[in-house]
């Protein structure tokens, strides 16, 4: 009944786009050698050849795509988002657009090459180091976590551990609010997380490996592992073991030296959101990207060559099974695992203005991304779209027009908590739809 409304504001909502159709991937020849192959990497993924014609086909296209345009004006231009939508199978890219500004001021439009912030979405690609390592002999899921970091307070917790969320480590940024063992008027390191933990010795929320707790320190950590390992910094050696084999060019990992030039994120009324003493620690988030080239490392994570498989597997068993329901952790990647046996494989984000989703659909070789960096939760209402591909029990729905930003997304109550979107101490119960109300 509203789609006429929702049509009239695409010429006033939309700020750029690029032609959706079953378009393919820019730069889908083989993957970029980097000048350090000695280092564990992604290298030689040849994209022309991981998927065959029939991957790439569908009777049903058509449908799919007006569907995905419907869903990008009720939702993304109704809900005047910031940002960019991208749905993938195979080579082609089915739909693909962008909103908003990269900065609100001069009303620079955000496209294709913008990088934005991704949150937590950061702890896939920190995980794929992780295991890169794993297969190259250098470390083991089950070693513990003292024999690279030695001053680490508890003996027993392993990388497989902080991989899957069940080493019962607290949150950080909790930590630092809870000891006040830290002046917020400075920019803290992954360094000064592991001091942290070393100097005031939290107790652990559970044994480690007895229960799931999502908490960020876990990656913090696993990054200074892959910095202890390959002896780099953690933005170099993701920039030579990830980014640079798999082509993605406008990805990079947020540093000091990126304070002064990296895209800003907004509150949901348009007010610029301020960097603070969390935004140099990075493994858990951090990572600054766009939709094409997370698109291109969801087509290599295809590829027969791209890790060894048993090792893929493991990145998408479920650990947390000590309490029943749908929702599980692999090793940095999330889960949903419906009664009727179909696994979705995605992971959000959240931090400051920033919002962001990867959805993964194995059986269907389906990737879908959206990333806002305005904030709003009616972002995640993306993982809706894996409905249009599966038979996963998310259904798109006709939203209606007096819903808020933050109920737009309501669908998925039932399958994602308050929990998976607080990426840090933001506590969106408190916060409602526009959270510079807190300020």
């Amino acid at each position: 009944m509203h789609k006429k409304i929702f049509v009239l504001l695409i010429s006033t909502t939309i700020l750029t786009f690029t032609t959706f159709g079953c378009k393919k991937s820019e730069g889908s020849d083989k993957s970029t050698q980097t000048a350090d192959e000695s280092l564990p990497g992604y290298y030689n993924i040849n994209f022309e050849t991981i998927f065959t014609e029939k991957d790439n086909h569908s009777t049903k296209d058509a449908l799919i795509k007006e569907q995905l345009n419907n869903y990008f004006t009720s939702i993304w231009q109704a809900g005047n988002l910031s940002g960019g939508l991208l749905v993938g199978r195979g080579n082609s890219i089915l739909f693909e657009k962008y909103a908003g500004y990269i900065n609100i001021e001069t009303k620079t439009p955000i496209t294709s090459t913008t990088p934005m912030h991704v949150a937590s979405v950061s702890k896939i690609v920190t995980s794929l180091a992780i295991l890169k390592l794993v297969e190259a002999g250098k470390i083991e899921l089950s070693q513990k976590v003292t024999e690279f970091l030695p001053t680490f307070p508890y003996p027993n917790i392993t990388i497989k551990e902080l991989l899957s969320h069940r080493s019962g480590l607290s949150n950080y940024s909790y930590l630092v609010d809870e000891t006040k063992g830290w002046d917020k008027s400075k920019k803290m390191t992954n360094q000064d997380v592991l001091n942290l933990y070393a100097t005031f010795k939290p107790e652990l929320q559970s044994q480690p490996d007895s229960h799931f707790s999502y908490s960020n320190t876990n990656f913090a950590l696993l990054a200074l592992i892959v910095e202890k390992v390959t002896k780099k910094p953690f933005p170099e050696a993701l920039d030579k073991m990830i980014f640079k084999p798999l082509g993605m060019n406008h990805s990079y990992i947020f540093q000091e030296k990126n304070l002064a030039t990296a895209n800003t994120s907004y509150y949901a009324k348009g007010k610029p959101y301020p960097f603070d003493h969390l935004d140099l620690v990075y493994g858990d988030k951090n990572l600054y990207t766009t939709p094409e080239d997370l698109f291109r490392l969801s087509q290599a994570m295809y590829a027969p060559n791209f890790l060894r498989k048993d090792l893929l597997e493991l990145m998408f068993t479920p650990y947390s099974n000590e309490k029943a329901g749908v929702k599980n952790y692999g090793l940095g990647i999330r889960m949903i695992i419906f009664d009727n046996g179909k696994k979705l494989i995605y992971h959000t984000g959240w931090w400051h203005g920033s919002n962001a989703i990867f959805v993964h659909l194995l059986d269907e070789k389906v990737t879908i991304i959206a990333i806002g960096n305005k904030y709003s939760r009616a972002i995640y209402s993306a993982l809706r779209l894996s409905s249009l591909f599966g038979d996963y029990p998310l259904h798109l729905q006709e939203p209606d027009p007096n819903e808020t930003n933050d109920s737009i997304d309501a669908v998925l109550k039932k399958v994602i908590t308050h929990s998976e979107y607080q990426d840090k101490n933001i506590q969106p119960e408190k916060t409602k739809s526009d959270p510079s109300k807190k300020q």
